[in-house]
């Protein structure tokens, strides 16, 4: 089983968050121990961005901003499906909270799980068809 990192390079849709994992320096925090439950938006999810938000916040002088937008997507602890759909909301790494709701599918700040259970070494991946930003 490999960590987070190398199951998001290998599935092959995850091209932008890894490119901005590696712009935040934060591989080797999410190749470290975790455990971690990351939100992950596919390579379409970014997409569906504004034109030019990705590359801005590729840039060197945003990586702060980077690393809010990215840790928004973490969650510490190894938090599985059938946890999450017991859950109103969870706590990010970044700090500020994700909303959860279960009422038509599995929603992470009205972004859809379209999968669950991307079982990692240390942690687990929920694929989500948007990326969510904190306030």
């Amino acid at each position: 089983m490999t960590d987070i990192i190398d199951t998001a390079v290998s599935a092959g849709s995850f091209n932008t968050l890894v490119a901005a994992v590696k712009a935040a320096d934060l591989v080797k925090t999410l190749k470290g121990d975790g455990p971690f439950t990351v939100f992950a938006p596919t390579d379409d999810a970014f997409g569906e961005l504004p034109e030019g938000v990705v590359a801005g916040l590729l840039k060197p002088e945003n990586k702060a901003k980077l690393q809010a937008v990215l840790t928004f997507h973490v969650v510490a602890g190894k938090v599985l499906a059938a946890d999450v759909v017991k859950l109103k909301s969870a706590q990010t790494v970044q700090g500020q909270e994700l909303s959860i709701n279960t009422d038509s599918g599995v929603k992470i700040n009205g972004a859809n799980v379209v999968k669950a259970d991307i079982l990692c070494s240390n942690g687990v991946i929920h694929v989500i068809d948007a990326v969510v930003l904190p306030k």
